[in-house]
């Protein structure tokens, strides 16, 4: 950890009013400059790392948003990742980490299987008469959460049923990589095969390597510096076997991670060379407005758009989502307030600080209803399980989408006139 950027903080407070957990709790050691300043006083010796300690820096999000509005660039979520890093680093993984983190998560194969028995559990119907008969509160509570963000599971993961190499439509303009997220192949096939329609319906010629492997962020969250490492080394070998324009990813959380591996393995021209060709899917397709706009059919839908943390804070990228939605013809865009204020999500942290992401959520959720939108876009697989489950009850019902999935709609809804 870089000491310097500890001491930069001049606590003026501008991250106070977009911190979530602060505006929850209005505590100090709930706020990005209690936080920096708990880690500060550690690497200074002048705290001992205790376990009520570690409870404050845990209540941390990692949404970034303080990194926004912070006027010296102070990155608290990051100075929090990277002090758990290093304490992880001393203490070493425990069992359970280790099985899940170098022995699963590294391993499309495994992690496919894993997926086998949630979606027998669905298939055969005893989802439904579990829920009916109320039987999840008989479950440990982390396992109950995790069963109701579960939505309808794809029948095969995407990476299965697509092929390495995906020809351009009409004349071929070009070659980029598709970086398959693995939440988006397991669970959100559906919005990802969307990713590769768009881009083909371009001219591109899509490659999409079937021994590439998680971006590390799951690894990063629980503190392994050297897994994440392990993957952005495998990662950097498989996507540079053919030159490709870019790499492109429909999941806000994998390219924020592939951004950073050039910080990750520092002085490597390989992995700074890699990140600079990072392009979230939005970034891609705003840039080729003009090309696709004559794609794009009528939706006389009304949505309304949530900026997922890891692509406004983390990637900056803000502008390029509302853009493409406004392409469509017949659709109305209705801003949404706090748009960029975390969901309560933040990878795990829904299940491992259920208190604290019920109380972020709730905010978001009445003011996704007060737009009256039909329809929330949004473009992170994370956000999409929480939003997707939070808007499914409770009230007046919101389909939630991927960005990818509604421009995908309206390349069906130009087909079918052209037809």
């Amino acid at each position: 950890m870089n000491y310097e950027d500890l001491i930069n903080c001049m606590r003026c407070g501008m991250c106070l009013p977009h911190c979530p957990t602060y505006k929850e709790t209005f505590h100090e050691t709930a706020s990005p400059r209690g936080r920096v300043a708990l880690v500060r006083k550690i690497q200074e010796g002048e705290l001992e790392v205790s376990e009520r300690l570690l409870e404050f820096l845990a209540l941390c999000l990692d949404c970034q948003a303080c990194a926004t509005a912070c006027p010296c660039g102070v990155n608290a979520g990051e100075l929090v990742a990277e002090f758990k890093c290093e304490r992880k680093t001393r203490e070493g993984l425990s069992f359970m980490e280790q099985l899940i983190l170098r022995r699963l998560v590294p391993h499309p194969d495994r992690l496919e299987r894993a997926v086998i028995p949630a979606r027998l559990y669905q298939r055969s119907g005893l989802q439904r008469v579990v829920r009916r008969l109320g039987l999840l509160k008989m479950m440990p509570r982390p396992l109950e959460r995790m069963e109701g963000l579960l939505p309808t599971l794809p029948p095969r993961s995407l990476r299965q049923s697509l092929q390495e190499i995906t020809p351009a439509q009409g004349e071929e303009r070009g070659t980029v990589g598709f970086f398959l997220g693995c939440v988006m192949s397991l669970v959100f096939a559906e919005a990802s095969f969307a990713t590769v329609r768009l881009l083909t319906a371009l001219g591109y010629r899509v490659v999409t390597p079937r021994d590439q492997v998680c971006c590390g962020a799951p690894q990063m969250l629980a503190g392994d510096s050297v897994g994440l490492r392990e993957a952005a080394h495998r990662n950097l070998a498989v996507f540079g076997r053919q030159p490709l324009e870019s790499v492109v990813t429909d999941c806000g959380g994998c390219g924020a991670e592939l951004k950073k591996y050039g910080h990750h393995l520092a002085g490597s021209s390989s992995a700074a060379a890699f990140s600079a060709q990072v392009r979230d899917i939005a970034e891609l397709l705003a840039g080729q407005s003009e090309r696709l706009r004559p794609l794009l059919g009528p939706l006389p839908l009304t949505v309304t758009y949530h900026d997922p943390c890891h692509i406004a804070h983390c990637q900056g990228i803000r502008r390029q989502p509302r853009e493409l939605l406004q392409l469509i013809p017949g659709l109305q865009l209705i801003e949404l307030p706090d748009a960029d204020t975390c969901c309560g999500s933040a990878g795990t942290y829904n299940i491992a600080q259920p208190a604290m992401a019920d109380k972020v959520l709730a905010r978001k959720v009445a003011s996704i209803r007060n737009t009256g939108a039909e329809i929330l876009v949004t473009a992170n697989p994370g956000c999409l399980l929480q939003l997707k489950a939070a808007l499914a009850t409770g009230g007046r019902q919101v389909q939630v989408l991927h960005l990818t999935e509604v421009l995908a709609l309206s390349l069906d809804a130009r087909q079918t006139r052209a037809a």
